[in-house]
């Protein structure tokens, strides 16, 4: 119950909202440990808690979708609500249970009930002998869309040839549990008509949008944290460097900036050994961007559509690279069929972004340093009086990226910043809800002269979230893998070693969550609980 009352204080930010579930093999000894990889490996896991569930409340289950994916061709079903818990749950889960075995790329894939994106998410990289991977996310925030038959689509983007054997098994299902629902589930799930439309209910009195934000799965921009502008000589090219920030217009007008999180997927920093167990912080279920559009309720309240639109900046023009799709999540006014309101606000500091290039006799360096400020304000005058909304948003990111002739060294140590306060005033004192988000990457790849490749990396997601009389409750979650292997060789030939582990702790004035796991070749040697 302890570890439940911290959760859902974070659970409103999306802080955490799924769990990477093992097999439940105790940790292994140390003699058990083999001296190299071999040929299996225990299942993908992660130290994050499983989603919380109410106890002793009926339950039902529904199957999304079950699929073999081979190549780029979309799964597509029907969605049909649950027989026997109602239409309105206290707790919705989706659950994923993939497997695959052979050889195979980490891959990119989504899944869409109604049009609405329940789940971005990526793969785990197999083992000749086969593994299996369950991933849990909380999507009780969706109750709207699964309230109706809804069209199905799902594709993780696969190739299978002679070369790359693995096919993708996924099925996909929804537990529904009965119970009364919070009050922080939305009235209504919107998608953006054409891409950019959104009409929202001329109620609407709090509206929050949220963007599932990934670079994409090869090319630069999938490590968009590495790219640097001319002259310095580097692989991976961006005309302003490093800097990426994620924007939503609304009608053309700033409403909203973000820091994306550094993805890694299980491919990534050219050493999938340093993942094949412990999986990098939201691989396989990305967190959404949110956005605060409460501001801007009393312009999109009037009946109309009006255009939203996400951007990356950063990004060279006319180059792709990201994917962005938008929900839109409406609380409505139960007691008023028009709420109307205004636009008081949007003030926007200039944005910082230098990139500074130090060349040297084969040694080189990018210095970065960047940010942005946005403040917005808008009210709506509800059945319950006017209620005015103030969201300010402040970003930085600094990094130094170090490499040499040839790359054989590439070394980044990066931090981003992304801190928010929302204020809501309504009728007494205002309320404030403040986030800092702190995200780090450390870490670099060398080559020897033996071939011999060698990855070490440290990525931090961490979180605190303050509201006014309650508290602060924060979120660590810190990986670090350190893993080589020979390259241009057969893969039983790579003799690769690796170690990797991941601390998950979760922790406010109501109790905690402490999770360590730690992994040898392939091998979970350790699986602590703290709390």
């Amino acid at each position: 119950m302890r570890r439940r009352i911290v959760m859902s204080m974070l659970a409103g930010v999306t802080l955490l909202a799924s769990a990477l579930l093992g097999t439940g093999a105790p940790a292994a000894r140390a003699a058990d440990v083999p001296a190299e990889f071999g040929t299996d490996w225990h299942d993908p896991v992660t130290a994050a808690p499983p989603v919380s569930v109410p106890k002793g409340a009926r339950s039902c289950q529904v199957t999304l979708a079950e699929a073999q994916f081979r190549d780029f061709t979309p799964y597509r079903g029907t969605y049909t609500p649950p027989q026997g818990c109602g239409d309105r749950w206290s707790r919705v889960v989706l659950r994923l249970d993939g497997k695959v075995k052979g050889r195979q790329y980490d891959r990119l894939g989504y899944l869409h009930v109604g049009g609405v994106e329940v789940l971005r998410t990526s793969t785990p990289e197999p083992s000749p002998d086969g593994i299996e991977w369950h991933v849990e996310k909380d999507v009780t925030r969706y109750s709207d869309t699964f309230r109706s038959t809804q069209d199905v689509e799902m594709l993780i983007g696969n190739v299978v040839d002679d070369t790359y054997t693995g096919v993708i098994d996924v099925k996909a299902t929804l537990t529904f549990y009965t119970g009364r629902p919070a009050a922080s589930v939305p009235d209504k799930v919107l998608t953006l008509a054409g891409g950019t439309t959104l009409t929202t209910p001329r109620n609407s009195e709090r509206i929050v949008a949220e963007v599932y934000a990934t670079g994409s799965g090869g090319g630069c921009e999938e490590f968009w944290y590495l790219t640097v502008a001319d002259p310095a000589p580097y692989s991976c090219k961006a005309d302003k460097g490093p800097y990426r920030e994620v924007q939503i217009r609304v009608d053309g007008r700033l409403a909203g900036i973000a820091a994306p999180f550094p993805n890694v997927w299980t491919g990534g920093w050219s050493n999938p050994f340093l993942w094949y167990v412990i999986p990098g912080p939201h691989a396989f279920d990305v967190r959404p961007i949110e956005y605060d559009l409460t501001p801007f309720a009393g312009i999109l309240d009037d009946g109309r559509p009006h255009q939203v639109e996400v951007s990356v900046a950063g990004v060279p023009e006319g180059q792709a690279g990201w994917s962005a799709p938008v929900n839109v999540l409406v609380w409505q006014d139960a007691h008023r069929s028009q709420v109307t309101g205004g636009l008081t606000e949007v003030k926007a500091s200039e944005p910082v972004n230098s990139s500074v290039y130090t060349p040297g006799s084969g040694e080189y360096r990018v210095d970065t340093d960047a940010g942005h400020r946005l403040t917005v304000s808008g009210y709506v005058d509800t059945s319950h009086g006017r209620v005015t909304t103030t969201v300010s948003r402040t970003l930085a990111n600094t990094s130094v990226h170090r490499w040499n002739d040839g790359e054989t060294t590439d070394a980044l140590d990066a931090t981003w910043t992304d801190d928010q306060r929302v204020t809501v005033k309504a009728g007494g004192a205002p309320r404030t809800t403040r986030t800092d988000r702190t995200y780090t990457m450390n870490g670099a790849t060398t080559i020897g002269t033996d071939d011999r490749l060698r990855t070490q990396l440290t990525l931090g997601d961490r979180a605190a979230v303050g509201r006014s009389g309650r508290g602060w409750a924060r979120l660590d979650d810190t990986y670090s893998g350190d893993a080589t292997y020979t390259l241009g060789v057969p893969r039983d030939q790579r003799h690769a070693v690796g170690t990797s582990s991941e601390r998950y702790r979760l922790y406010g004035p109501d109790g905690c969550y402490d999770r360590s796991l730690a992994t040898e070749q392939g091998v979970l040697t350790v699986d602590r609980s703290r709390c």
